[in-house]
């Protein structure tokens, strides 16, 4: 059995996941962020070969691509009638993108879009997604707020499990201590570079929650190459910030490894992680992020891999946040 075809449970839900979960903000055509453009074939070609591979997890947002992530993967769902057997979707709860409202009424109105989007009458995980843009961060942790209406929706049964996906680690750790989520996502704070998600994974897991750990390419430099893609999480990156995945680059490059094998499985192979989200935006990434998956790489390239220096702060600290 490939690891691809391995479910997990994930944590205390009834849910049962692949070790990789298939990311599709990019299919919302997303050029502010990624540095280039998905039209809507492309991104409907790319939810179908998800459906027809053995990876049975997609996650999206209500925010990416402004709605458009979740419309082109309903329209796939629309055309074959209905969710592949087995398979999970992960959405999310987003602000106003207009005013940045995150209160309950609009977490209920984010619900409704998804719903409407995607095409189902109700869905099985939904994470609480990026308290700290908020206008007012108390619309979404007071009491009656966008939190509390996440779980309301858990108890009428619109929503199997609830989660938390954010970037910022000290905004996140207060509402991960007073509410106890299925799951939790973080995004390019474990990965081969940057631990910044450390001891926020360990706070969760003995809360019992599941980690989702996303982008571990660090927003696709580690998947593409520096040559090819001189990005880091989302920004255009100088010497500075590429040196650190020059030497990943080189060590890989010395073993005949391909270098988003290495950064892929830094994620596969923690046990705390659940399963490691992964953008795709065309559909030949579907197998070539499979073999990654199954790339063998022997225990002295872990240890030079493991011994490069890495940091721990926001690796997103100096990001010129854009939605689109």
């Amino acid at each position: 059995m490939s690891v691809a075809d391995r479910k997990t449970k994930l944590g205390r839900t009834n849910l049962a996941v692949s070790r990789i979960c298939f990311g599709t903000s990019s299919l919302g055509n997303m050029p502010d962020t990624y540095g280039y453009a998905v039209d809507e074939e492309r991104a409907r070609d790319t939810v179908r070969a998800i459906f027809a591979g053995p990876v049975n997890f997609l996650d999206t947002s209500r925010f990416y691509g402004f709605g458009r992530s979740e419309q082109r993967i309903g329209d796939v769902i629309r055309e074959r009638g209905g969710l592949p057997d087995g398979f999970v979707i992960s959405t999310k709860l987003d602000r106003d993108e207009a005013t940045n409202r995150f209160d309950a009424a609009r977490a209920r109105r984010s619900l409704e879009e998804s719903l409407a989007a995607l095409g189902l009458d109700r869905l099985q995980l939904v994470h609480l997604h990026d308290p700290e843009y908020a206008a007012a961060l108390t619309d979404v942790t007071d009491p009656g707020g966008a939190v509390d209406e996440l779980f309301r929706m858990k108890e009428e049964g619109l929503v199997e499990a609830v989660g938390l996906a954010a970037g910022n680690v000290e905004i996140m750790m207060p509402i991960l201590r007073d509410w106890d989520f299925d799951a939790l996502i973080t995004h390019n704070r474990f990965t081969l570079t940057n631990r910044n998600a450390e001891n926020m994974i360990d706070f969760a897991i003995a809360k019992g929650t599941a980690i989702l750990n996303a982008a571990p390419y660090c927003g696709g430099v580690l998947a593409k190459g520096v040559s090819a893609y001189p990005r880091y999480v989302y920004q255009q990156a100088g010497d500075t910030a590429l040196e650190p995945i020059r030497r990943i680059e080189a060590i890989c490059a010395a073993h005949g490894i391909p270098t988003g094998a290495a950064a892929l499985q830094f994620s596969m192979r923690d046990p705390r992680i659940a399963s490691t989200i992964c953008g795709v935006s065309k559909p030949e990434r579907i197998q070539q992020t499979i073999e990654w998956a199954q790339w063998p790489i022997d225990a002295p390239v872990w240890e030079e891999l493991l011994a490069l220096p890495f940091v721990t702060g926001d690796p997103e600290a100096t990001r010129d946040y854009k939605p689109g």
